[in-house]
């Protein structure tokens, strides 16, 4: 007994008990610090920041001019050449260095891969499988750097950007220790950098988190942390604050030409006005091109006989109503039918799902494959509920963003893919920065600009200072700001917090340009569209605040609305050219042209309705009647109304109620039909002329729930016909897109997680 007591007290035991004491306290110190670093408030922040108002375009347009009128002291240091995140970071990492900047971009900014993201910041939970399973030191490398960048994501945007949780359904027993040790691993790679620690959910807790998923077979969840973001506000913050350190930019500004001296080294280019058709030159030491998947074109435009290096992808999200997810709350499906990734996320009030990955031709605007969207609503059926009806009608919008995947040069096939980026120096010392993705955008334009300082000979005033540089809106933000808001402007607290979340302290420049609402509550807050929380003031500050100047650019990257639902989009559209056209004096032809531009886009967003009809006096009648619904759309059809009638033009619903009765039977007491004859009663009606296959209707049949039903009542076949009506408008997939259905392996594409 003596001896077993000296044996628990000597001196290694105590040692190792004080080992193992200083080991639980100080995990237990690091789990209680780890977390978002949210920054400190203070008084200040109940009150509006200093009052900025930015160059407007054209004194930005004269700069430009300027720069080729031979004077030294006018002339760039850089020229970069995209408006998206790698060019906008590569802006603010040269301007916050001192260097004399220009950027300028063909369309808007963030109009192209930059606004269609999966909104995720991430390290990559999937490629730290690969790196594991493949042992892939490359991979492993870019997990680790990506969790980096996350946490200096949150810090420098922490108004745009938030920690999200994210589930990983259990469905096997095997997968607990599966999933438990891969993101512990995620965890401990993020370090000091890790947002909260991953932990493991029973089966009840899981279905009290996320009701909606399949209860059948689930034997429990893991939950691990990411981060998200509004991509495209943050694209504009990169712009604006870029422009606050003084750099020159300009949107809708299309690169022509690449000027170059005797030797044949590029000193500048010529630009030319999109919205004008004036053209000039440009003056510039050196020029960087972030023109993401279209670095192809200008590399050609140096060289004509350059060989391509990015190889597109497409990327389908859709966009579902809120209940369809919880709020705070995201889910993960590493398992689907054929092995992609599948997300499911809250983002602005609704509910993103997607992911796919295919070889995608080089488009402006690509619309979404109907055959990819059906393809992730088949996802979402199996994980969840079976009492939860999946619709292709709840799809409020739908869109396909290209991917820039890098090509070696010297490859001979697309296995040779790479998922990190590529900084490229032509012969004539042409820069170009090519792959990635939004998380790593920052370390991606300091490499860039580290590059351009040694190719172009440049003089710096100082080094990389972007880890602590706060983008424009985040100084006097607070996570309590919104309450500020709410308390000085009578808002609604949806949209104070909508204001705060997507412009930080610019909330306070936004407010002072809206108009009171003339009611008790809310004091001010005129919305554009009663559904969501944008405001008409946010319109104007758009066009005077950061150069938005087409309806498109407000729908599209600056509200936001496109990508929650194309059709409110299409309804709102009105009311902004209104207030556009009071801002920038557009004619009445001026903004009649709007509309079809902007109904053009938001068809490649989903929109399914036809624009040949669609006029501004049309859909100002549209609102005026929401406003104060008539008798007549009180007498509509009760039970059609819940199946989408307002896809029936005057009559068609008559025709498929004469249709069905000349069919039904009387099956327990009320008219039915079978199912087998619905093809065939749907191929005999003039709504759909053809435009609708026998494939379509079993998918419709499927999709509902009645195909296994032997009858149909007149209220179902009402549903069918509505869903129907909806599958005919998506424009078929052509045959170019049915033989790229290629798939790329999620590590190697740009939206993975």
């Amino acid at each position: 007994m003596l001896r077993r007591a000296r044996v628990l007290y000597s001196s290694k035991a105590l040692g190792a008990y004080a080992a193992a004491a200083v080991t639980v306290a100080g995990g237990g110190y690091l789990w209680l610090k780890s977390g978002p670093a949210y920054p400190p408030t203070t008084k200040e922040q109940r009150r509006p920041p200093s009052p900025w108002l930015p160059p407007t375009r054209e004194e930005n347009l004269h700069k430009l001019r300027a720069s080729g009128s031979g004077r030294p002291e006018d002339e760039f240091d850089i020229l970069v050449i995209g408006g998206g995140a790698t060019g906008a970071g590569v802006a603010v990492d040269a301007a916050t260095r001192g260097l004399k900047i220009a950027l300028v971009e063909r369309d808007d900014f963030s109009s192209g891969t930059s606004s269609k993201s999966t909104k995720l910041v991430h390290g990559g939970v999937r490629y730290l499988q690969k790196a594991v399973m493949e042992l892939d030191y490359e991979q492993y490398k870019l997990v680790k750097e990506a969790l980096h960048e996350r946490r200096i994501f949150l810090q420098t945007a922490p108004y745009l950007s938030h920690m999200l949780p994210i589930m990983l359904p259990i469905y096997k027993y095997w997968q607990v220790p599966y999933y438990w040790a891969g993101c512990k691993m995620y965890d401990m790679l993020a370090g000091k950098e890790n947002m909260e620690t991953s932990y493991l959910m029973s089966r009840g807790k899981t279905l009290e988190m996320f009701p909606m998923l399949k209860s059948e077979g689930l034997v429990g969840s893991l939950v691990y942390y990411d981060g998200q973001h509004n991509d495209s506000r943050m694209n504009m913050a990169l712009i604006m604050t870029a422009v606050k350190h003084g750099a020159t930019v300009a949107n809708k500004v299309e690169v022509t030409q690449l000027h170059k001296d005797a030797s044949g080294k590029i000193i500048g280019a010529c630009l030319r006005d999109n919205m004008t058709g004036n053209e000039w030159d440009v003056k510039a030491k050196g020029v960087i091109n972030a023109t993401g998947p279209f670095a192809d074109a200008i590399l050609t435009m140096d060289n004509i006989a350059h060989r391509p290096i990015v190889q597109p992808s497409s990327g389908v999200h859709i966009t579902l109503p809120s209940y369809y997810s919880p709020r705070q709350m995201g889910m993960l499906d590493p398992s689907t039918s054929d092995g992609r990734v599948i997300f499911f996320l809250p983002w602005e009030g609704g509910t993103i799902a997607g992911t796919t990955d295919a070889p995608a031709p080089l488009e402006t605007d690509p619309k979404p494959q109907e055959e990819e969207i059906r393809w992730i609503l088949n996802e979402i059926r199996h994980y969840l509920s079976p009492d939860i009806k999946v619709r292709r009608g709840d799809v409020l919008s739908a869109w396909s963003g290209l991917r820039p995947l890098v090509l070696n040069p010297n490859a001979s096939s697309t296995e040779n893919l790479v998922r990190s980026h590529l900084i490229h120096v032509s012969p004539s010392g042409l820069l170009t920065i090519v792959g990635g993705k939004w998380t790593t955008y920052r370390e991606m334009a300091q490499e860039t600009v580290d590059e351009a300082v040694k190719v172009f000979g440049l003089k710096p005033r100082s080094g990389c200072v972007t880890e602590q540089v706060r983008l424009l809106g985040s100084d006097g933000w607070s996570r309590n700001m919104f309450v500020s808001l709410i308390q000085k402007y009578g808002l609604e607290p949806e949209v104070a917090k909508h204001l705060s979340d997507n412009y930080g302290d610019r909330a306070w420049t936004v407010l002072s340009l809206e108009n009171p609402t003339g009611q008790n509550w809310p004091v001010y807050g005129n919305r554009i569209d009663p559904s969501y929380p944008f405001l008409e003031s946010e319109v104007r500050y758009a066009v005077r605040h950061e150069y938005a100047l087409t309806a498109t650019d407000v729908i599209g990257r600056r509200l936001r609305l496109s990508f929650l639902n194309a059709q409110a989009s299409l309804d709102a559209l009105p009311r902004i050219i209104d207030i556009m056209a009071a801002e920038l004096g557009w004619s009445a032809a001026r903004q009649e042209e709007e509309l079809q531009r902007a109904g053009a886009y938001l068809q490649t967003m989903g929109l399914q309705t036809p624009l040949a009809s669609v006029t501004l006096a049309s859909l100002r009648q549209k609102r005026r009647d929401a406003a104060k619904p008539s008798a007549k759309a009180a007498r509509a059809d009760v039970r059609a109304a819940a199946y989408g009638a307002q896809l029936f033009a005057p009559g068609e619903l008559d025709a498929v109620r004469q249709a069905f009765r000349g069919r039904a039977m009387v099956v327990d007491r009320e008219e039915r039909i079978e199912t087998r004859d619905v093809p065939a009663l749907l191929g005999a009606l003039d709504v759909f002329a053809g435009a609708v296959g026998p494939k379509d209707v079993e998918y419709v049949l499927e999709e509902t729930g009645y195909k296994a039903q032997r009858w149909i009542a007149f209220d179902e076949l009402v549903e069918v016909v509505a869903e129907l009506k909806e599958v005919a408008l998506v424009p078929p997939a052509t045959d170019l897109a049915r033989t790229l259905q290629m798939r790329i392996p999620v590590e190697k594409s740009g939206g993975g997680v």
